[in-house]
């Protein structure tokens, strides 16, 4: 049971991961503040509008978690760390607007309007976070935490390239006599009489100490 485990440990880890990064992608692109302008109401902002930088770090998260899937053990804690902080990097974008929706609404403000600082603020009669904004900061804590447990505890992970080494590079002697096979069909002798060869020999040689 332990074992199982243990073996499930690793995908699970790598799909937290994953799917943090593509919740977090996903919840960027809906709306994360409405809000209404003098004479306008219904407008609204998304996750990306607010965030450029949201985007590239959510895909960034997204593909160390399909990287993970077959690093190796020293650069498998180095991705670990690398999760941990784009993880936290998602949490503090979507920290910041929630904390500061009016503030973080003064491109977007400018953008329809034109106007900037005081006059942009006071052109917004109101204004309103959604759902989306949690979803994303709780998908970054997420891939924060199990970036700081890949790194903490993935060195007893498996490697995916063990799976598929091959028998000769196992067995160093076996793959010495496949070596010493090749040399000796390129000498012209075949390697597979070497036994018959070698009874031969002895057969001849027990009758002449006989006769000594």
């Amino acid at each position: 049971m332990k074992r199982r485990l243990k073996m499930r440990v690793k995908p699970l880890t790598l799909g937290v991961i994953a799917i943090a990064g593509a919740v977090a992608l996903g919840a960027g692109s809906q709306a994360w503040i409405t809000f209404s302008l003098d004479g306008n109401t219904g407008e609204q902002s998304t996750g990306h509008d607010l965030n450029a930088a949201l985007s590239p770090i959510a895909i960034a998260i997204v593909a160390a978690a399909l990287a993970l899937s077959i690093a190796g053990p020293v650069f498998r804690r180095v991705l670990g760390v690398l999760v941990a902080g784009l993880g936290g990097g998602v949490a503090a974008l979507a920290a910041i607007v929630i904390a500061d929706p009016e503030a973080a609404l003064t491109a977007r403000v400018t953008e329809l309007t034109g106007l900037a600082g005081h006059a942009g603020f006071a052109a917004v009669s109101s204004e309103s976070l959604t759902v989306w904004s949690w979803v994303t900061l709780a998908a970054g804590v997420i891939a924060a935490l199990a970036g700081l447990f890949v790194a903490v505890a993935s060195g007893r992970w498996g490697t995916a390239g063990r799976k598929y080494e091959s028998s000769s590079a196992k067995d160093p002697a076996r793959s010495h006599d496949r070596i010493s096979d090749w040399d000796s069909l390129s000498d012209g002798d075949d390697p597979t009489d070497d036994d018959g060869r070698g009874d031969s020999d002895g057969d001849d040689a027990s009758p002449g100490t006989a006769r000594a």
